[in-house]
C-alpha cells in the first residue's frame, strides 16, 4: 500500500510541476474497437477504475500471471486495476458456470448485477464458481480486477453447462437458410447462418417429398452451415428442405420454414405396352395402336423393314394410335413405339410389332366374254385382265330368271382357272337349254369385284341341239 502511494504521489507532483519542467501529461488512451466475443481491456492506475484508463486494448481470454510486475507499461506494480467487458449474443441462452479466480481480488457482472464477489486483498490466489441463467440475446458480462499489494493473476471463463439435467433450452432456430439448385449437376446447396448457442454441436438437414412428412432420420448431419444435397432424384418432383440445430446436451431447435426445390427431370417415361398394327386399307395406311403410359404426354412411332433393320422415326402424336398412311401394300412393316413426357424424356422404345398394309382393290371387270354353242355344249372366252397381282378365274354359269321385267342370271361357281387361262369350255348341257355365263378374277389378296359389289359381265347363249350324243 505505501508503494502505491509513494507512486500516486509523484504522479501527482509530476503533473503539478509539469509546466515547469516541461513535461506533459499522458494522453488519454484513443478509442479502441474489439469484436465479440473479444474483451474489451482497461487498464487504471488505481483500485477505483476512475480517471481515464492508461491503457486500453483487446483480450481475447481473461487468463493472466502478471506475479509481482506490472501490468503495463506506465503502471505501478501494487493498487493498479483492469476491467473487462465484453457484449455477445449468447443465442438461446441457458444455463452458464461462471469461473473466477484472483489474486487479489475480482467482481463480475452480468448485464450490471454482481454474479462473484472476491473483493479482499489475499497472499494466494481465491476461486469461485457460480451457476447463472443466462437469458436470450445479448448480454454484456463485466470483470473487474485489482491488486493492492504483492504478486497479482487473474483468470475467468462462461461456459455453458451441457449435461441433459442441467441445460433443457432448446437452440434457436437457424436463420437466413437458403437454396440454390443447378439442374444441369442436379444438386441442391443450403446455406444458414451460425448460430449463436455457445453449446452447439451441430445441425441436422431434413428432406421430403411434395405430400410427404419428414422422417425421422435426417438426411444430414453437419457443423457448418452449409450442405450440398448431391442425391436428389432426377424427377420433376418437387422437395422441401429444413435444417434443425442441437445443442451438447440433446436439445433440438425446431426446423425452419421449408425451402422448396424442383428438380430437373430426367426420369424416361415406361415403354409402351400393348402395341398392335391393323390394316386401313379403305382410309389408306395401317394403323399402330398401344396402351397408356402415365407421365407420357406424346409417343413416337418408328418402321424399319425387317424386325433388326434401322428404325426411322415416322412421326409423332399425343393419341394412343398413329395411322402409317406411307405403308406400301402388300410390304410387311416394322414398327416400334416410345413415349415421351413433358419434359422431352424418351423412353425405350417396344418390342417390334410387324403389319402389313392389306391390298383392297380388286381385279378390274373382266372384259370381252364371248359364249359360243358348240355341238355338245358352249366355249367361253374372254379378254386377258389387266391386274398385276392376278391369281384365278373364276366361271360361273347359271339359268336366267325372270322377275317381272328383269331377267337374272342365277350361276354357281363353275370352274377356277389359272391366270393364263382366258377360255373354257362347258359341255354338259342338254340340248338346246340357254344357259348364262359370266367370269370373274381375284387377285393374290383375294379381292373380287363381283363378290365386293356383285358386279359382272353375263352372256346368254343356247346351246346347239344335236342329234346324238358327243363321242370320246
Amino acid at each position: 500500500m505505501n508503494s502505491a502511494s509513494r507512486t500516486t504521489a509523484s504522479a501527482v507532483v509530476l503533473a503539478a510541476a509539469g509546466a515547469l519542467l516541461g513535461v506533459a501529461a499522458p494522453p488519454a488512451s484513443a478509442a479502441t474497437n474489439c469484436a465479440s466475443p473479444v474483451y474489451t481491456r482497461q487498464f487504471f492506475a488505481n483500485t477505483t477504475f476512475s480517471g481515464t484508463p492508461k491503457k486500453t486494448d483487446c483480450d481475447s481470454a481473461i487468463d493472466q500471471q502478471w506475479g509481482t510486475g506490472a501490468p503495463a507499461t506506465g503502471l505501478p506494480r501494487d493498487n493498479f486495476g483492469v476491467r473487462w467487458t465484453v457484449t455477445r449474443d449468447f443465442g438461446s441462452g441457458g444455463p452458464f458456470a461462471l469461473t473466477a479466480a484472483a489474486q487479489d481480488g475480482i467482481r463480475v457482472y452480468l448485464d450490471g448485477t454482481r454474479k462473484v464477489d472476491l473483493w479482499k486483498n489475499v497472499s494466494t490466489t481465491q476461486k469461485k464458481t457460480v451457476n447463472v441463467t443466462i437469458p436470450s440475446g445479448k448480454h454484456t458480462l463485466r470483470v473487474d480486477f485489482v491488486n493492492w499489494t504483492g504478486s497479482a493473476n487473474v483468470s475467468f471463463a462462461y461456459t455453458p453447462r451441457t449435461s441433459p439435467d442441467a441445460d433443457t433450452v432448446k437452440p434457436l432456430v437457424p436463420a437466413g437458410t437458403s437454396v440454390a439448385y443447378d439442374p444441369a449437376t442436379g444438386r441442391a446447396k443450403l446455406t444458414w447462418a451460425k448460430n449463436k448457442e455457445m453449446d452447439l454441436a451441430g445441425y441436422r438437414v431434413y428432406r421430403r417429398l411434395q405430400g410427404t412428412a419428414y422422417g425421422a432420420a435426417p438426411l444430414a448431419t453437419t457443423t457448418g452451415t452449409t450442405y450440398t444435397d448431391t442425391t436428389l432424384p432426377v424427377t420433376g418432383e418437387t422437395y422441401y428442405y429444413e435444417v434443425r440445430a442441437y445443442d451438447k446436451a440433446g436439445n433440438t431447435s425446431a426446423g425452419t420454414a421449408d425451402k422448396p426445390v424442383t428438380t430437373a427431370d430426367r426420369v424416361a417415361p415406361a415403354v409402351p405396352a400393348d402395341v398392335k398394327v391393323t390394316d386401313e386399307s379403305e382410309a389408306g395406311g395401317v394403323r399402330v395402336g398401344w396402351s397408356a403410359v402415365p407421365g407420357a404426354v406424346s409417343y413416337r412411332v418408328y418402321r424399319a423393314g425387317d424386325a433388326g433393320g434401322t428404325y426411322t422415326s415416322l412421326g409423332s402424336t399425343d393419341q394412343l394410335s398413329y395411322r402409317d398412311a406411307t405403308a406400301q401394300v402388300g410390304s410387311e412393316y416394322f414398327y416400334r413405339v416410345s413415349a415421351l413426357d413433358a419434359a422431352g424424356n424418351e423412353s425405350a422404345r417396344s418390342a417390334a410389332v410387324s403389319g402389313e398394309r392389306r391390298d383392297d382393290t380388286p381385279p378390274p371387270l373382266v372384259t370381252g366374254l364371248t359364249a359360243t354353242p358348240t355341238a355338245y355344249g358352249f366355249d367361253l372366252a374372254w379378254d386377258e385382265n389387266p391386274a398385276p397381282d392376278l391369281h384365278r378365274y373364276v366361271v360361273y354359269t347359271g339359268r336366267i330368271l325372270s322377275d317381272g321385267e328383269d331377267r337374272v342370271c342365277s350361276g354357281s361357281q363353275t370352274a377356277w382357272l389359272m391366270p393364263g387361262d382366258t377360255s373354257y369350255r362347258y359341255e354338259t348341257v342338254p340340248d338346246g337349254e340357254e344357259r348364262c355365263f359370266f367370269v370373274d378374277a381375284y387377285d393374290t389378296s383375294w379381292n373380287s369385284l363381283y363378290e365386293w359389289t356383285g358386279k359382272a359381265t353375263v352372256v346368254v347363249a343356247t346351246e346347239r341341239d344335236t342329234p346324238s350324243e358327243p363321242t370320246s
